[in-house]
């Protein structure tokens, strides 16, 4: 997945989700190795000050652990992984219905969309 980022969000942030993205959807596995500040930082052309700010918070949620000496991994705790997956997708549904009633639809209108969808 490419690096991509908005307009008049900070960076740290759109890095961060990025990254959570990366790991709940299996791109970066449970007790993968990840590539260091500097080479992430590079690959998504920001400051490695950056980068480092956005794998410091990965690390404070539980997502990211540091080892000494073999660098950061993704954690290989099952239910935080499960807990951050199942908070996103609760954020994207509520922003889905949120959306969908101000266009007025029905809740069995909005079912009836997601079932032709799959």
């Amino acid at each position: 997945m490419a690096w991509s980022f908005e307009n008049g969000r900070p960076i740290y942030t759109q890095l961060l989700e990025q990254i959570e993205q990366r790991i709940i959807s299996g791109e970066y596995s449970a007790g993968e190795k990840l590539p260091s500040v500097r080479e992430l930082a590079a690959e998504a052309a920001v400051n490695p000050n950056t980068m480092q700010r956005a794998m410091a918070e990965l690390e404070q949620r539980g997502l990211v652990v540091t080892n000494r000496t073999a660098g950061r991994t993704v954690t290989e705790d099952e239910k935080i992984l499960k807990t951050i997956k199942e908070k996103k997708a609760q954020e994207s549904t509520c922003i889905y219905i949120t959306q969908m009633k101000e266009m007025g639809f029905t809740k069995e209108e909005m079912m009836e969309l997601i079932k032709e969808g799959e």
